[in-house]
This record gives structure tokens, sequence and C-alpha cells, in this order.
């Protein structure tokens, strides 16, 4: 991988939105805690209750959920076209216009330094529209397939909300979506790297977004992890990413540089495991991502870890940086704040990162001792099918975005 530099972002998180809230809201120490929860069921923690056609008793939660308060799309996008747009759509069209604004690609909407067919969207969100496609099939099961809205169908695919997003932002280079679990945002840095490569862009906007849904939090809890403590997170974080040379040339401010990418795959050894943490495939995802940006283990001053409260995968997650990096490897855990979101939670790694390294702090540190002249990171995400990816981010300009729009 050649560096490509990160020249703007956007974030739409639980604890900001736009690039200096969430760099201020990372590194102050004000969400050190665990995000403000809210409770999805009027149902008491443990209450017995039935499903919908009364075959089966379900025990129902309270989880904790990190969501994005008071998300109004209509603040930066304007009231008119929302209307059939479902929250993941929102999400990902908000992020992608403050990063676009951030890395001054575009002024008040209009491009300044290039055209829409020179800049390209590369996404990942893990499951997609959930919201649209449990409300369809719950219309067709207890109405009858005709009382679907059409208008809502097209959301139902899983590259729809990058589609409305190039709709929205007039990105006419490329428009794709990826799909890899935790790991996808990763991935998607990846992916525009070889678009940028082939010059098919002069600039990608890359990331990934994922909405709190009941199915999401119905399966989380069928399979116990609400019981471990996960909080379930939402949000969208995408950057600007270039080639460095591009980058530099118009006098793009550099947040940050990408120069190592790796990903890996161990299966399980039954073939019927639903989940399956592999520390062996993060071991090589980490060790292909530092010699492909040619960093020693001593260079890589904090692992900015995927952790987030699955003890099996915090464990093998763990595991594998200690392998790599030593026991005494400072490992922070953006997700105590933010909470797993899924095909973001790469993505959001990345910006954190930036924001820890640029401030020099860190209220998320779950071993070793954070240092604030530090200027590499390493970011890993471990999917839960065996798979994993990871990062070298290294400090830019060390300025800190302004995007507001």
């Amino acid at each position: 991988m050649k560096a490509l530099a990160i020249t703007g972002f956007g974030a739409v998180s639980p604890v900001g939105i736009g690039g200096a809230g969430f760099f201020e809201a990372m590194t102050s120490g004000s969400c050190a805690k665990a995000p403000v929860v809210r409770p999805v069921s009027e149902a008491k923690a443990g209450e017995a209750v039935t499903d919908g056609d009364g075959s089966a008793a379900v025990a129902v939660r309270s989880p904790a959920l990190a969501e994005v308060p008071n998300f109004d799309a209509a603040k930066y996008l304007g009231e008119k076209g929302l209307r059939t747009l479902d929250r993941l759509t929102k999400l990902l069209v908000v992020a992608s216009r403050l990063a676009l604004h951030d890395a001054k690609l575009k002024r008040d909407g209009a491009w300044v330094t290039t055209a829409g067919d020179r800049v390209g969207i590369v996404v990942s969100n893990a499951y997609g529209s959930l919201e649209a496609i449990t409300e369809l099939d719950r219309v067709a099961t207890l109405e009858a397939a005709r009382y679907i809205n059409p208008a809502r169908f097209p959301l139902t695919v899983a590259n729809s909300a990058a589609g409305y997003a190039s709709i929205w932002e007039d990105l006419r280079a490329m428009n794709v979506s990826v799909s890899d679990g935790n790991c996808g945002a990763l991935d998607a840095v990846a992916c525009a790297d070889v678009f940028l490569e082939q010059q098919r862009a002069d600039a990608i906007v890359v990331g990934g977004a994922e909405a709190i849904s009941e199915a999401l939090i119905g399966a989380y809890e069928r399979l116990g992890a609400l019981a471990e403590g996960a909080i379930i997170g939402e949000g969208a974080a995408m950057f600007v990413l270039e080639a460095d040379s591009s980058a530099r040339a118009r006098g793009a401010s550099v947040l940050g540089i990408i120069s190592g990418y790796g990903t890996a795959f161990v299966p399980p050894e039954r073939e019927a495991a639903l989940v399956h943490p592999s520390a062996v495939a993060l071991e090589r995802a980490i060790r292909d991502a530092m010699t492909d940006a040619n960093v020693t283990p001593d260079e890589v001053d904090v692992a900015v870890s995927g952790v987030s409260g699955l003890r099996a995968f915090d464990d093998a997650e763990l595991s594998a940086i200690a392998q790599i990096l030593g026991p005494d490897a400072c490992v922070v855990a953006p997700k105590q704040a933010l909470g797993e979101t899924h095909g973001a939670g790469g993505a959001m790694g990345v910006l954190a990162a930036l924001a820890y390294l640029t401030a020099g702090a860190c209220p998320h540190v779950v071993r070793g001792r954070f240092r604030r002249d530090g200027r590499t990171a390493l970011v890993t995400s471990m999917g839960y099918y065996g798979n994993a990816s990871a990062l070298v981010v290294r400090s830019g300009a060390l300025a800190a975005p302004t995007a507001q729009i």
C-alpha cells in the first residue's frame, strides 16, 4: 500500500457529531464511562414474553444502547427528500457531507477543487438496513404483501445507503459497499487503495455506518451477548482518502497517513460454530499490516483495539496484540464510549486514533501506558467468524478538524 492521506473526516457518533465534536469527546475524558443507556422494551429486565406467534418464551432484557442522541438529519441536509430514508442512510449521508467539507473538497455544498466524477465512496456496513427489512417482513407476515410500502423496499438492498450517499453528494467516480462484519471499514480502506492506485478517482470517501435495530438487539440477546454487558452502538464515520502526493499538491491539511493494511481468516474447527474469535487470524493481520507499513513493534505507540465487552473476543484480541507488540504495549478501547458499531467500528477506530495522537490524550486505556508524544497507531478489528483486519495509521499535520456545516 502506498501512503494514503486522510484529509478530512465526518463523524456522527454517540459522543459527538462533526470532526471537532468527536475529537473533543474522545480525548477529554467526558466519555470514558459507558454511554447513556436507553431501555428498548417496556418489559422489565428478565420478564418472560412470547414471540409473535405465541410459540416460544423469550427472556427480554433492557440492553445498553449507545445511540446518536437527538440526531436530526435535516439540520445538515435540509428538510426535503428525507421522508423515505431510513436511519442508516441519514447517518451515512451526514457523515459523508461533513467529511467532504472538512477536506475542503466542498464548500457550502458545492465542489471547490475537483468535480464529482473524480470523487467516489467506499463504505462498510455489516447488516444493511435491518430496520427496513424487519418492517417489510413484519407487514408481509402479519398483514399481507400488498400492504408493503414500495418506497421502503429499495432500502432493503445491501448497497442502498451508499447509493443514496452518492446521489446526495454527487459522488460519481465509484460507489462500492463492503460487507465483512466488524472488519469491513478497514477492508474498505484496502479497496479504496486499489481504486486510487488505478487512478479511478482523485479522492474517495471511505468508512462505515451502522444503525441500531430491533433485529440486531434480538440477535445479541439470543447469543447471550447482552448478558456479558455488550453495548450496542450506532453511527457513521467517514474520512476522505487521497494519495499523499496529490493531497499535498492541492495544499490539503493532512490529518493522518494510512501506510499499512493486513487481513486474515481462520475458520472454526466446527462448521456449526455460529461465532469464532481467532487470535491467530489477528496476529497474521497485524504482522502483514506492519510489514506493509515497514514499522517494527517498537515503533507502534498505541493499539486502537476493537475490545467491546464480549469476553471471548476481547481475550483473543488482547492476546494477539500482546503476541506481536509485547505484553506492556498500550492498548485502548474506544468502544467503551462508542459501543459496538459493527461495520462502522474500524472507521470509528481510525478517527479515534487520530484524535488520540493529535491531542496526546486518551481516557480509554485498557492495558499499558499511553504516550502523549505518540505518532503511530495500530488499528485492529476482529470479526465474529474468524476474520480479522488491521491498519497502521500515523499522525499527519497534527491539526484538529474544524468541519461544521
